[in-house]
């Protein structure tokens, strides 16, 4: 995504995927949810990589974006 005004935040699970969209939303942050496997489930191909989701947010939302994701993924480490 370069020279984008977009940028990933995230990529892995479905369901830590979810945790950070609810949290982000929580603050007015709508980022976009990036799914390949359902991509291809609907076109009738199958998928070597189910719930694997990306998420993108604008430029101007990505710092606060980060540091909501950066601290989700420091709370499931400990």
């Amino acid at each position: 995504m370069s020279g984008s005004e977009y940028f990933k935040i995230f990529e892995g699970n479905f369901i830590l995927a979810q945790r950070i969209v609810n949290e982000l939303n929580a603050i007015g942050i709508n980022p976009i949810i990036k799914d390949e496997s359902e991509s291809q489930r609907l076109a009738g191909y199958a998928s070597l990589n189910q719930g694997f989701q990306e998420l993108i947010v604008h430029k101007d939302e990505y710092d606060k974006a980060k540091s909501i994701v950066d601290r989700i993924k420091l709370e499931m480490q400990s």
